[in-house]
């Protein structure tokens, strides 16, 4: 008769002990109450450095905990872990406490009669006006600069990706990366000089103008990225059909990626909105409307906020932080317009 042996089974030795799935949010916790005890009892009135202590206690904690009951190469990954939120929270921290001094300090003029009413003749010390003729400028002088520059921007992108060889190509390239960085005040000075010689009085078209030698490099590289991220078996597959060149681009490339070049032109909206510096010297500003954009001074939401804030008057910074607070808002609203365009025009994944 045969006996049978059993051995016995032997826990696993892949998997060790693990800190509980709240753990990371107790030691944060627990930092931010050390730092805010310490600053207490070191007498710092500062939020940032009291940030900056819970910070540095969160890492140091989460390592140190992690190494005791974990081990150290997983400590060491909950550390990059909470490197990662802790840049995250420097960078949202600071963009969430604008966006809320805007709101706050924004909504004492904000209202219907702010929108539809201009300056006219109210002066900065006094209280009332609106921004009426201030939006109505910005809407015509991006407006005309994106007619001008998306159509360029996009063409532009085009020649690069689809036909550009030798040294043409290298050239564009070139010249858009040197215009992805020059200051918005050059681009002023260019039209200036040019509004200078032929005698030229300000005007919002010239504003446009400026506006639009900004906003084309973005689009061009927006789009040029969106255009490689077409696959070539498209491409080619429609050539292998004997279909021409020209129209392989407009009937399949161009519709495979319209969902990010619009996201792109829209983003170069949103980036040129708020420029202040060429629409000072081109478009001068006006207190009252003016809705031909060319001919005469017209105004502007960042001018309106500039001159607005310059004044030093009481109901003037009233003014200025109710109108960045609109501007904040019609960038906003191009931004989701954007991101929903780009999920209305994404090809379906599905089969």
């Amino acid at each position: 008769m045969s006996t049978a042996t059993t051995t016995p089974k032997r826990s696993s030795t892949l998997r060790g002990a693990r800190l509980p799935k709240w753990a990371p949010w107790a030691i944060a916790a627990g930092s931010v109450a050390a730092g805010l005890g310490i600053s207490a009892a070191a007498g710092l009135h500062s939020d940032i450095q009291w940030a900056l202590i819970a910070a540095l206690l969160h890492i140091l904690g989460t390592y140190v905990i992690a190494a005791k009951v974990e081990n150290r190469r997983q400590a060491k990954d909950r550390v990059v872990t909470s490197l990662v939120w802790v840049a995250f929270l420097l960078a949202v921290v600071p963009l969430a406490s604008l966006v809320w001094s805007t709101v706050q300090r924004g909504t004492k003029v904000l209202d219907v009669y702010f929108l539809t009413h201009s300056m006219g003749v109210v002066a900065d010390s006094e209280a009332g006006g609106g921004i009426y003729h201030a939006i109505l400028g910005t809407l015509q002088q991006v407006g005309l600069a994106t007619l001008i520059a998306a159509p360029v921007g996009v063409l532009t992108a085009i020649y690069l990706v689809e036909y550009g060889r030798g040294n043409l190509a290298r050239a564009v390239t070139f010249f858009v990366d040197v215009m992805t960085g020059i200051p918005s005040i050059v681009a002023g000075l260019f039209i200036l000089s040019l509004m200078l010689m032929f005698d030229m009085q300000p005007f919002g078209f010239a504003g446009s103008l400026a506006l639009a030698i900004l906003m084309m490099p973005v689009v061009v590289r927006s789009t040029e990225e969106m255009l490689k991220l077409v696959p070539n078996e498209l491409r080619e597959a429609s050539l292998a059909l004997g279909v021409p060149k020209w129209r392989t681009i407009l009937k399949v490339v161009l519709p495979t990626s319209i969902g990010g070049i619009t996201t792109g032109i829209m983003l170069a909206v949103a980036r040129i909105a708020g420029e202040t510096a060429p629409v000072l010297l081109l478009v001068f500003g006006s207190k009252f409307i003016n809705a031909n954009p060319f001919e005469g001074a017209q105004a502007s939401l960042p001018l309106y906020i500039y001159q607005q804030y310059g004044s030093g008057e009481v109901t003037a910074y009233d003014r200025a932080w109710a109108a960045s607070l609109t501007l904040i808002a019609f960038v906003m609203i191009l931004n989701l317009v954007a991101r929903g365009i780009a999920r209305w025009k994404a090809p379906s994944t599905g089969r």
